[in-house]
């Protein structure tokens, strides 16, 4: 579950990113992610534990420091021993921003999951930390993840295995490469197993910058797919065998491009001001 937010507190930003974010051009996102960090005051900790290369932690570092974060930092947790270790925990807790890189989601909640790592993430993050994650790093801050699934636009039964996140926020579902992996169905069908949530399909270089507020902004190149299944009226979910389609009908569908927000407690969507003219 989230972390409770103190009275005299604001959460910190949650910063899904889609996979494959600009690192070579003008880098909206990761340039984003260091504002909302503190800028020239920012210490930001990269988490590369869901990748397998060697240098992901490092190449972070440079980046976020090349974009004026005040310093940076690589974590590179590659066994539960690892999150325990005590002069890492005291690292983690002078972030003003903490990223995690993309690879595999199950790495890191099989890695970090139930640590005190995971734990001070959650608590950072409702203590003003901004939070963010790429690809899998994207995944995992969600209280329900996607753990892995199968393309197609149609939702079927068995066609996505869910496992615990972060639980950074329990509002949202996130998918990453949502657009170049045809994975509208396995959104859907996570959505079947949860109706409470809102569905967060995430193109490649974009990025759901949430607010304190729950607000949710639009930034980089492609789009953000909505799906607010809060006025769900029927789902075959319950009686659908494994295979199947499964049929969802009053679901709430938006299309977000670059500006446009998405408020989580109204669910309400309001376009790029450069849409409305």
């Amino acid at each position: 579950m989230p972390a409770k937010v103190e009275k005299d507190r604001a959460r910190g930003w949650i910063v899904p990113v889609g996979g494959a974010e600009d690192k070579e051009g003008g880098k909206a996102i990761l340039r984003r992610f260091v504002e909302v960090s503190g800028g020239a005051d920012a210490h930001i900790v990269v988490i590369p534990t869901a990748s397998r290369l060697p240098d992901t932690g490092q190449r972070y570092v440079d980046l976020f420091t090349g974009l004026g974060a005040g310093a940076a930092t690589s974590l590179p947790y590659e066994t539960r021993a690892e999150a325990a270790r005590e002069d890492w925990l005291a690292t983690l807790q002078t972030a003003t921003g903490i990223f995690l890189t993309g690879g595999n989601q199950l790495r890191i909640s099989t890695i970090l999951g139930g640590t005190p790592v995971a734990k001070s993430i959650r608590t950072l993050n409702a203590e003003g930390v901004a939070v963010g994650g790429t690809s899998a790093g994207a995944a995992i801050l969600s209280e329900h993840m996607i753990a892995f699934g199968r393309g197609g636009a149609s939702p079927r039964a068995g066609m996505v295995s869910l496992a615990p996140g972060f639980g950074l926020t329990n509002r949202v579902v996130i998918d990453q490469h949502f657009r170049q992996r045809d994975r509208l169905g396995r959104l859907l069908t996570a959505l079947a197993y949860n109706p409470f949530a809102v569905g967060i399909g995430l193109d490649e270089d974009t990025a759901a910058f949430v607010g304190p507020d729950d607000v949710l902004h639009v930034v980089g190149a492609g789009a953000i797919t909505v799906v607010d299944a809060s006025s769900l009226e029927h789902s075959s979910m319950g009686s659908a065998r494994s295979g199947a389609v499964i049929c969802l009908t009053g679901i709430k569908l938006h299309i977000l491009d670059r500006g446009a927000t998405f408020n989580l407690h109204t669910r309400e969507a309001t376009p790029s001001p450069g849409t409305l003219d």
